[in-house]
């Protein structure tokens, strides 16, 4: 990883998600600049829409909420928005313009569905957790994820692990992006529910495994 980008090399922070959850979605969207709207991404941004106010901010039991605030990360190489941070008093926090005390933030990410199996919505949490503490200086050690079909706040630890997953992560990123790189097809049954599968073509694989093993088909039948 270089140790700190330009402006004009930061990726979207959202990428993160899809990179966790297939890289050659990841690829789809951010190297060949391809995107199709299914039922689920329509829903979700409807979602987003809902808690994204960037003109609103409030104070519920001692907590200052704001919502829709642009992040970014020099050392990533990332920008984006959190949906929401909550600012809780906390003696290790930072200073608030107006606000006495100091105030410890946590982003909060409102997702569509439910809790997940993999981690690809906790690494969206941790890499807007690493832009808020790069740029506040401050070190985040929770967030916490509310899912819409659940309505219920799942809480997030940023442990090491994950730290350095999201770290690891946004380098593959870049260099995919430099080598104009798009990973080959795992068709799995996440292929079902994602939007770019007629770009994709996963299924595809079953007949032609390879490009050779395509052309090798072809010349056998000669």
């Amino acid at each position: 990883m270089k140790s700190e980008y330009t402006e004009d090399e930061l990726l979207p922070l959202s990428g993160i998600q899809h990179f966790f959850f297939c890289r050659r979605q990841w690829a789809l969207i951010h190297v060949e600049q391809q995107w199709e709207d299914n039922i689920l991404t329509v829903e979700g941004k409807q979602m987003h829409q809902t808690a994204d106010d960037p003109f609103f901010t409030e104070i519920r039991d001692g907590i200052v909420i704001t919502r829709s605030m642009p992040v970014a990360s020099y050392r990533l190489g990332l920008f984006g928005i959190c949906d929401v941070v909550e600012y809780s008093p906390h003696s290790d926090g930072i200073l608030l313009k107006g606000r006495q005390g100091k105030f410890m933030p946590a982003p909060v990410e409102y997702k569509r569905g439910k809790e997940k199996a993999d981690v690809c919505d906790e690494a969206h949490l941790c890499a807007q957790a690493m832009c808020l503490e790069e740029m506040l200086a401050v070190q985040i050690n929770e967030g916490c994820l509310f899912y819409g079909q659940t309505r219920q706040r799942v809480r997030v630890e940023f442990s090491p692990e994950l730290r350095n997953a999201v770290e690891k992560a946004c380098a593959e990123m870049h260099a995919y992006l430099e080598r104009g790189f798009t990973p080959q097809v795992k068709p799995s049954r996440a292929c079902q529910s994602c939007s770019l599968v007629n770009a994709c073509m996963p299924n595809l694989k079953k007949f032609h495994p390879s490009a050779a093993g395509y052309i090798q088909a072809h010349l056998d039948n000669l």
